[in-house]
């Protein structure tokens, strides 16, 4: 008999599960599913978090030399993932889908690519950059770590009655 946090699923479809509404919450802030997948969800996604608040200061400033149009060489200080945090961002790499950017209402294609050209990862950039500097201060004005996200319970599911609850972070 399989328990709850299983969600009476194999091994690879429950991680593609929880993979997938962990990208989808972390790039839309919220999702509704039901109560057994969110209390799996918000477990899951802690872990993500954490991981990425306790790396994403460790950074490396390097020069790096270029040749220009022009054929001269310009030096330039580039800011690199120091080891700890390239470790934590392969690691959340590997336990979420990655999301493309979408272009904004009435933004035109240039100023879209203009926007988009140095970003490789979407998501993993704005874990990185948004939230973890956001629940870092959160941590040091609270005390205590932990408690990213939040589930509120919703309405029942019209076909099967199962409890639906709203997965958002704090």
């Amino acid at each position: 008999m399989a328990t709850v946090a299983k969600l009476n699923r194999p091994t690879k479809e429950r991680m593609s599960l929880l993979r997938n509404q962990a990208s989808s919450l972390l790039w839309d802030g919220k999702v509704t599913t039901t109560s057994a997948k969110a209390k799996a969800l918000q477990s899951y996604t802690e872990k993500i978090l954490t991981l990425a608040i306790n790396s994403y200061e460790d950074t490396v400033k390097v020069v790096k030399t270029s040749v220009d149009s022009k054929g001269v060489k310009v030096k330039r200080e580039v800011l690199n993932d120091g080891p700890k945090k390239l470790k934590a961002r392969r690691m959340i790499m590997s336990k979420l889908f990655d999301r493309q950017e979408q272009r904004q209402e009435k933004e035109s294609k240039a100023s879209f690519v203009e926007r988009t050209k140095d970003i490789n990862h979407p998501l993993i950039e704005k874990i990185f950059n948004v939230y973890a500097p956001k629940y870092a201060e959160r941590i040091k004005e609270k005390g205590q770590g932990g408690g990213y996200t939040r589930v509120l319970k919703a309405d029942m599911r019209r076909g099967d009655a199962a409890q639906l609850c709203i997965v958002e972070l704090v």
